[in-house]
């Protein structure tokens, strides 16, 4: 497969609310593809297609339980709050504590265009938020405080 650039801040893509996606092509699973190997290659926990210039509802994570593909993702439900330390790999050398819901109902397709509900808590509830931000045209500094310099 293939890694990609990440598209850092600054970068209009990041700003666009993006399309979603009409089929799953042969494309679409291309994309999912490079996407996982461009986190991984990148230390990330999370990636959106707009983070590689694609435009499209598409987001890749894995928290350390395995790697989940979500087409056209949205939260159905959204409970808590909690405030914890984030950073982004469009946002390089970047962290600020964010607020986040602690636990979410997230449902979306798979690569072979099932419907897919994901109960997330804690962590993989963070992750979820912040990739489906990126897709709204959100970055996490818009959302932080105390924003500075990883060390």
């Amino acid at each position: 497969m293939a890694v990609y650039k990440i598209v850092e801040i600054g970068d209009e893509v990041l700003r666009e609310k993006a399309k979603p996606v009409k089929e799953i092509t042969p494309n679409i699973i291309k994309l999912l593809d490079n996407m996982a190997d461009t986190m991984y290659a990148a230390n990330g926990v999370g990636l959106a297609a707009p983070q590689i210039g694609v435009s499209k509802r598409v987001i890749v994570i894995d928290v350390g339980e395995g790697l989940i593909e979500l087409i056209n993702p949205e939260i159905l439900e959204a409970a808590g709050n909690v405030v914890d330390t984030e950073g982004c790999l469009s946002v390089p050398g970047m962290i600020g504590e964010v607020a986040r819901a602690d636990r979410l109902v997230v449902k979306g397709l798979n690569r072979q265009g099932e419907t897919v509900t994901y109960k997330a808590k804690g962590w993989l509830a963070r992750a979820f938020q912040h990739e489906i931000d990126h897709l709204e045209g959100i970055v996490f500094v818009d959302r932080a405080t105390n924003l500075r310099k990883a060390e």
